[in-house]
């Protein structure tokens, strides 16, 4: 999603760096200090880097034809003990909206058939 890498784009590149490695290691390896399900559908990258708890908040798309796709939403540097409603309820409207835009392109695919 745009938003994610906009918010990427911001941070120092070693931050981005590690950030990017953490996302490489929750590819191969089930570890809830590295991609944590918070609420609902949605789950937290998490990296902690030089005292600042990054999270990229995400969810699973498996409606890709056998493919499973994690989709992030957006970033943020988390300053208290729980990750706050409003990037919670953020990160759903997001997902409502991705899935919203999959399936009316769907159905303009399908019309234009």
């Amino acid at each position: 999603m745009k938003e994610v890498f906009d918010y990427l784009k911001k941070l120092n590149p070693k931050h981005y760096a590690k950030i990017l490695y953490n996302i490489r290691r929750a590819q191969v390896e089930q570890d809830a200090e590295l991609f944590k399900k918070l609420k609902g559908e949605i789950w937290e990258f998490r990296t902690l880097f030089h005292g600042l708890q990054y999270r990229l908040l995400a969810f699973w798309d498996k409606t890709t034809g056998g493919i499973v796709v994690v989709v992030a939403t957006h970033g943020f540097i988390k300053k208290t003990s729980k990750v706050p409603e409003k990037e919670i309820d953020k990160a759903i409207a997001i997902r409502r909206k991705y899935f919203d835009d999959k399936e009316n392109l769907k159905i303009k695919n399908n019309e234009n058939i």
